[in-house]
C-alpha cells in the first residue's frame, strides 16, 4: 500500500485521478490541494463521489506532501517544477500531468509556456511518460513528465512505423488532424468555453501554432531516432462540442519499404501485448464513445491509395490522455500490475 497526494484536486484531471484512485487496491489517497477550496469536503463539490470519500480539500503544505510516496501535480504549468526538487529529496517520486517535465529542450519550453524552467537539471533526469514506449525507464524514474493527450494519440498511432528500421514513411510529410472535447481546456471559467459558444459549433484551434506540436516533434525524434526529420509535421486541432473524447486522423505518405508491409498485420505484431491499446480490425472507425471513462486507446488503419495510409487513433482525453495513463505509469514506478486500477469498460452509450 501506498500514500498518494494529489495537488490542484478540483479541475477535471484531479478529480479523475481520485475517481480513478479510490478503485485502486494499493493505493490511500492521503492529500487533495485546492488553493480555493481548502476544508471543504471533497463529496460537496463532486457529489458522484459521496459514499466514496471523506477527503478534504486542504492547502499546499509541502512537509505534508513529503510524506507521500508518489504526489500527482494536476495543476496549471509551472507549479509542479516549483516543488519537484524538494519532494525527491525526501524520497517522494513526482508525476506532473502539465508540461513541466515534457520538453527537454529548454528553448522551446520558454518559448511556448512563457516563462524559464527552474530546474532543469531535474528536468533532464526525468522521465518522458509515454507508458508503452518507456516502460523500463519509468519503473526506476523518480519524476514523470506526463505526456499531453494529443501527443499520446500521434505518438501511439506513428510509433510502429517509426520504430521499424526501415524508412517505412516519408517523415517530412505527416497530416495531424485532431479533435478534442471542451474538456481538454480544463475547468477553468472562460468565454469560449461556455455552453452557447460551443454547442452546434466545431471550429480549429491553434492553427497558427500550438505548444503540444513540439512535444510531438520531440516526442518522435526520440521515437526513430532521427533528428530534424519531423520538423514539417502539420499539426491542427479543433473543438468539438462534446465533453470528453479525442479522436486524432493522421495522414503519412509511405515509401516502397512502406508499401510492401501489411500493415494490419504490423500493427497488430507491435501492439499484440499491451492491454490498453486496441487495434481494430480492418475498416474499423474508432469512436471516442467506445472510450469514454476507459484507459483504452483503439487504432485504425486505411489504405485509400497504395502509397498512402491513414491512421485512426481515439481515447479519452481525460483517462488514457490524462489520470489514466498517470496511474500506468505510478504502477510501474512501484511495481504494481500496470492495470491496477484501470480496469473499467468504456461508458456506452
Amino acid at each position: 500500500m501506498i500514500s498518494v497526494g494529489i495537488v490542484g484536486g478540483t479541475g477535471y484531471t484531479g478529480v479523475e485521478l481520485l475517481r480513478l484512485l479510490l478503485r485502486h487496491s494499493q493505493v490511500q489517497v492521503r492529500i487533495l490541494t485546492s488553493r480555493t477550496e481548502a476544508g471543504k469536503r471533497v463529496a460537496d463539490m463532486f457529489p458522484s463521489l459521496r459514499g466514496h470519500t471523506t477527503l478534504e480539500f486542504s492547502d499546499l503544505d509541502l512537509d505534508q506532501l513529503a510524506q507521500c510516496d508518489v504526489v500527482f501535480f494536476a495543476t496549471p504549468h509551472g507549479v509542479a517544477m516549483q516543488h519537484a526538487e524538494k519532494l525527491i529529496a525526501t524520497g517522494t517520486k513526482v508525476i506532473d500531468l502539465a508540461a513541466d517535465f515534457r520538453l527537454q529542450d529548454l528553448v522551446q519550453f520558454e518559448k511556448w509556456y512563457g516563462m524559464q524552467h527552474s530546474c532543469p537539471a531535474i528536468l533532464k533526469d526525468s522521465v518522458y511518460g509515454l507508458t508503452e514506449l518507456n516502460r523500463e525507464k519509468i519503473k526506476q524514474a523518480q519524476v514523470i513528465g506526463n505526456p499531453g493527450c494529443y501527443p499520446t494519440t500521434v505518438q501511439l498511432g506513428l510509433a510502429p512505423l517509426l520504430k521499424n528500421p526501415d524508412q517505412l514513411i516519408q517523415t517530412q510529410s505527416i497530416i495531424v488532424d485532431a479533435k478534442s472535447g471542451v474538456s481538454g481546456a480544463g475547468r477553468k471559467a472562460s468565454l469560449g468555453m461556455i455552453y452557447s459558444e460551443n454547442a452546434d459549433n466545431f471550429k480549429a484551434y491553434g492553427v497558427a501554432g500550438h505548444r503540444h506540436h513540439p512535444e510531438i516533434v520531440e516526442a518522435l525524434e526520440n521515437i526513430s531516432g532521427q533528428k530534424g526529420q519531423f520538423d514539417q509535421l502539420i499539426f491542427v486541432p479543433h473543438l468539438v462540442p462534446m465533453i470528453r473524447g479525442m479522436l486524432s486522423t493522421i495522414y503519412v505518405d509511405l515509401t516502397e519499404q512502406g508499401q510492401q508491409l501489411d500493415l494490419q498485420a504490423f500493427y497488430e505484431d507491435f501492439y499484440k501485448d499491451e492491454r490498453f491499446v486496441d487495434v481494430m480490425l480492418t475498416n474499423s472507425s474508432p469512436e471516442t464513445r467506445s472510450v469514454r471513462g476507459a484507459n483504452e486507446l483503439r487504432i485504425a488503419l486505411y489504405r485509400p491509395q497504395a502509397n498512402k495510409l491513414i491512421i485512426l487513433v481515439a481515447q479519452d482525453n481525460l483517462v488514457k490522455g490524462a489520470a489514466g495513463q498517470a496511474i500506468q505509469n505510478m504502477n510501474l514506478m512501484f511495481g504494481f500490475d500496470e492495470a491496477a486500477g484501470l480496469e473499467g469498460i468504456g461508458l456506452l452509450p
